[in-house]
């Protein structure tokens, strides 16, 4: 019935509601789902996977152009492709998904860069490239039918993430300013007779809540992943450590960083180099699977959109209170980290962002009628995660030893990764050969929300 969410009282919500007390959720940057984890069928022969196989390419330039392996980790600015939304619905092509060289190639600066061509958006990276992921894989859950929920850039789709809605927009606002939605921290704030606690936890001192719901930039300080804030508030790594996590964190991987300039970025938007975003999500599940809470906390590992980047399956259909935005976008790598779902398993559900919503919804803020507040279309039609918690007893804690192998070889991109963090000058980090199109963006969205914001910080976030 429109207007009302009801949550089903079935093994999938039993699941939630039993294994589950903690959430957190990890939302990087820009690569699909074959991009990133294609190499799983036609590399690793995967059958429960719906990747990569031969025979896949797209047209351009005259040329047929297949699916390949990624020679590198890294890309420059100039290879970052187009994602808007006019871009995105060229790429997929009425659901060819045909057309993602040719609006690559099309929309390239002249002339090109040299050595690059149309199949930089066909490649596909390896498990060698990204062996945290493959860990991940080899033992947690996929979601291969994970989609980001517009088809379109990153503002859009984190909106629909973190509210439900992107307010009707395909674009991202134009000039850039805070979206003032209704996230769903709010839902767990009113939640009775005690709020649901929660941390929003970021690399940079605007967290991205507050973009989208600036009502939490009047009063608030950011709460940062790997080191306390100016009140001497816990990091995200430490409280995992002393079982103080709350029922819900966010993470922001590092959009851009101003210190060190947009190098130091670690949320894998071309250029990061993908090493970086690695080290970042190892961090996250030790942090958690060394922790104290680890058996009843899952993980949640996903990217906002595609990117450009080449996928082979259509998005399908959805529902939405806004006639314009009836189509998800290109699927995006998805995990599920938790002892709770079967190691190397792999979930075909239909999910978008809002899927996340559904799930902090059905775990947190479920009424004995089985209600949930409502959020809209999209989020009353998502399905929750409680079906992937198949496991009948939680799996044994994992011993750091099981993957010292890739703490160390984290550890070793370190000088790689140091030295392409150089020091720019206060001029260079301003001008637009910099900084991607979203790093612009962010700062923008930065300066906006700071010129907003209340001079009394002393009021921290929920906790």
């Amino acid at each position: 019935m429109a207007g009302v969410t009801t949550v089903p009282d079935d093994a999938a919500l039993r699941n939630l509601v039993s294994k589950v007390d903690h959430i957190v959720v990890l939302m990087m940057e820009n690569r699909s789902f074959d991009h990133m984890l294609g190499y799983l069928t036609i590399d690793g022969g995967r059958a429960d996977v719906e990747g990569l196989h031969k025979g896949l390419s797209n047209k351009a330039n005259g040329k047929n152009w297949p699916v390949h392996k990624a020679a590198r980790t890294s890309l420059v600015k100039a290879q970052d492709p187009r994602h808007g939304h006019v871009d995105v619905e060229k790429q997929i092509a009425d659901g060819a998904m045909s057309g993602f060289a040719e609006n690559y190639w099309s929309t390239r600066g002249k002339p090109p860069l040299k050595g690059d061509s149309p199949g930089t958006v066909m490649a596909y990276h390896t498990a060698a490239q990204l062996p945290v992921y493959d860990y991940f894989a080899a033992n947690f859950c996929i979601c291969d039918q994970w989609f980001c929920s517009v088809p379109g850039e990153t503002m859009p789709n984190r909106c629909y993430a973190v509210a439900g809605t992107s307010g009707g927009r395909l674009e991202a606002l134009s000039p850039p300013r805070p979206y003032d939605l209704k996230s769903f921290c709010r839902q767990l704030d009113a939640v009775k007779p005690k709020a649901v606690p929660w941390v929003w936890f970021s690399h940079d001192y605007v967290p991205m809540l507050w973009i989208i719901d600036p009502k939490y930039a009047a009063g608030s300080i950011p709460r940062y992943f790997d080191k306390s804030d100016v009140l001497g508030h816990a990091s995200f790594i430490e409280r995992a450590a002393k079982g103080q996590l709350p029922a819900v964190s966010w993470i922001d991987p590092n959009f851009i960083d101003l210190t060190f300039g947009p190098a130091g970025s670690n949320d894998d938007h071309p250029p990061s180099d993908l090493h970086a975003g690695q080290k970042l999500a190892l961090a996250l599940f030790d942090a958690v699977v060394q922790g104290p809470l680890w058996e009843k906390t899952m993980v949640i590992v996903t990217y906002d959109e595609h990117g450009g980047f080449y996928d082979h399956v259509p998005p399908p259909a959805c529902k939405d209170d806004s006639p314009q935005l009836r189509s998800l976008g290109p699927r995006v790598p998805a995990f599920v980290i938790s002892p709770w779902v079967g190691a190397g398993s792999v979930s075909s559900t239909i999910y978008d962002h809002t899927s996340i919503i559904k799930t902090i919804l059905a775990r947190f803020c479920r009424k004995a009628n089985g209600t949930v507040p409502d959020m809209g279309a999209r989020v009353r039609a998502a399905h929750h995660l409680g079906g992937v918690l198949t496991e009948p007893s939680a799996r044994p804690a994992i011993r750091r030893s099981s993957y010292k192998k890739l703490i160390t070889q984290t550890q070793s991109w370190g000088d790689k990764l140091a030295a392409h963090q150089t020091i720019p000058s206060r001029a260079s980090l301003q001008a637009e050969a910099s900084v991607t199109d979203f790093q612009q963006e962010f700062l923008a969205l930065r300066q906006a929300v700071l010129a907003h914001r209340s001079p009394d910080v002393g009021v921290p976030p929920p906790s």
